[in-house]
């Protein structure tokens, strides 16, 4: 086998790999919210659904959309506690 071939197949290999972590990190996603949405106030996992699934969310704490109703959230954790 030439070089060529080589280097596609391990690119190959690796844009599966990718694909493979992309899909498992957004089934874990999905999985989250669907258990927030079922057992969570609607501004919790109002909140989680659009930070971590719409576009322009980020994963880092604080990263929270201005429109999540903070006050709400912080009075479900509160009785949950």
């Amino acid at each position: 086998m030439n070089h060529e071939v080589l280097n596609q197949a391990e690119v190959d290999r690796r844009t599966a790999d990718d694909a493979g972590r992309r899909l498992v990190e957004q089934l874990a996603l999905a999985l989250q919210a669907s258990l927030l949405v079922r057992f969570s106030p609607a501004a919790v996992s109002d909140a989680f659904c659009v930070s971590r699934l719409g576009r322009g969310g980020g994963y880092a704490f604080g990263t929270l959309p201005p429109r999540a109703d903070i006050t709400a959230i912080l009075a479900a954790e509160m009785t949950a506690v």
